[in-house]
């Protein structure tokens, strides 16, 4: 089993308007809502290529029913909370492919609440063969939260994977995750390396045992401790919407590490992931098709010039 954390789960609904113009009043041509949240959507995609997927984190109100309600192919492990679950919203231009992003910020949990994820979590970690942390912090919870996640992870043997951002990373970082898999903002917010190799170098010197660092269209840059490498499409990304790309790349990191395999693969199942969801028609899904046959078309070139 793989265990995904979700801390500020979200319902993500998703408008489509033939083109957004500020001031105005827009007539929606589709709306699409789902569970989500950087976790969930792992999770999701975990479930996909054949894992067996347990998710957990935070839920309340209305919306945390609608997001159990609407989970689908992992067991829901999910911890109740009083205040309502965030939801997340995004307007699709259809005539340009942007997407405007508008994030709630989560229901504030008390002591007594994060009391009792951490026990479920420690329960789950036991019999889990990888940890996914991801996502933001939803008010209430210590900002070295994820570092406390990893130190249980560690202890109990199971390979962590962190996805997060500014000061939850940072403190992340220190307690040693095996891999984190920031943006190139977030890894240059940590480092203050705007060159990904080398912050992807001092990502690792702070603790981190592996950096992967999405580098948008041009794929992923890895720094481990065998060696360290780029990853990226052979062909030039068709237009799409990247919703959930980043994700999919994570779940296709752990998704073959639990497999065992080499750092090589493990970046060509992420790119290919990646891409697929990018060129999916649903936000956040990736094209299985696209993705089969994206597999032989991801170039992994070794860097051996020093950081």
């Amino acid at each position: 089993m793989i265990l995904t954390v979700t801390l500020n789960a979200a319902l993500d609904i998703t408008y489509r308007v033939p083109a957004l113009r500020p001031h105005a009043a827009h007539r929606v041509t589709d709306v699409t809502e789902r569970p989500g949240g950087k976790g969930l959507n792992v999770g999701r995609v975990l479930a996909a290529l054949g894992h067996d997927v347990t998710v957990t984190g935070f839920v309340g109100g209305g919306t945390g029913r609608l997001i159990r309600e609407r989970l689908t192919g992992v067991e829901d492990a999910l911890v109740p909370v009083a205040g309502p679950s965030r939801r997340t919203v995004a307007v699709v231009d259809a005539r340009t492919g942007d997407t405007t992003q508008l994030n709630e910020p989560g229901p504030l949990v008390t002591a007594a609440e994060w009391a009792a994820f951490l026990g479920v979590y420690g329960e789950l970690v036991a019999g889990a063969e990888a940890v996914a942390l991801c996502g933001s912090l939803p008010p209430g919870v210590p900002v070295g939260a994820y570092a406390g996640l990893v130190r249980t992870a560690r202890a109990a043997g199971v390979p962590v994977l962190l996805d997060t951002s500014g000061e939850p990373l940072r403190r992340g970082v220190a307690a040693r995750p095996d891999i984190i898999k920031p943006n190139s903002d977030e890894l240059a917010e940590l480092t203050g390396s705007h060159e990904p190799l080398k912050a992807t170098q001092d990502a690792r010197r702070r603790g981190a045992r592996a950096v992967v660092a999405s580098l948008g269209a041009e794929g992923l840059v890895a720094a481990t401790d065998e060696g360290r490498w780029r990853a990226a499409p052979l062909q030039a990304r068709l237009r799409g919407n990247p919703t959930g790309a980043g994700d999919s790349a994570s779940a296709g990191l752990l998704s073959a590490l639990a497999e065992g395999l080499p750092w090589p693969a493990r970046l060509t199942r992420a790119v290919a992931l990646a891409t697929a969801t990018v060129l999916s028609p649903t936000a956040g899904d990736f094209d299985r098709t696209s993705y089969e046959e994206l597999l032989g078309r991801v170039g992994v070139t070794t860097e051996v010039t020093a950081a």
